[in-house]
């Protein structure tokens, strides 16, 4: 059976970001006239910018309560700690292994030169595990081409 456009459920994004990018074009096109929708626009982004905000710094309580909720209801505690414990000793034993064993191996094989006297790069991975912040990836980019500019000598058009 061939679906006929009607019949698809969900949103139409191409759709959506193609009128986005038109109402933009049509907008600049306008001029003075077209500023104080513009303006509106960053307002209402800069206001949902900080809902979201607000929500991630308070999300973590509630996952905290919802969490602790379902801990309590645990007849068997000791066998939740045992279980989470063996979790977290595999889950740093596979960064470990991951970060310590595999990728230096693919960068001397790539480089054949020594992974562990790469640069001083700690700055940035430190900034990841300390930064509030969820997409905390993005958060430290700009630390990162910085630190891999001035501490590993990389041009800046490949940073």
């Amino acid at each position: 059976q061939i679906p006929v456009g009607t019949e698809i459920r969900g949103m139409n994004i191409l759709g959506l970001v193609m009128f986005a990018l038109v109402l933009g074009v049509a907008l600049k096109k306008l001029g003075q006239e077209g500023e104080d929708l513009i303006r509106f626009f960053n307002s209402f982004n800069e206001a949902t910018m900080v809902l979201v905000t607000w929500i991630m710094w308070y999300v973590p309580i509630g996952i905290m309560f919802l969490v602790g909720s379902k801990i309590v209801e645990m007849e068997d505690i000791v066998l939740l700690v045992t279980s989470l414990g063996k979790y977290i000793f595999a889950s740093i034993l596979g960064h470990v292994i991951h970060g310590g064993i595999i990728l230096p191996l693919i960068y001397f094989a790539a480089t054949r030169q020594n992974p562990y006297l790469m640069g001083h790069s700690g700055h940035p991975g430190a900034l990841c595990f300390i930064s509030p912040c969820p997409v905390s990836s993005s958060a430290t980019l700009p630390s990162m081409i910085k630190c891999v500019e001035e501490n590993n000598g990389v041009d800046k058009r490949i940073s």
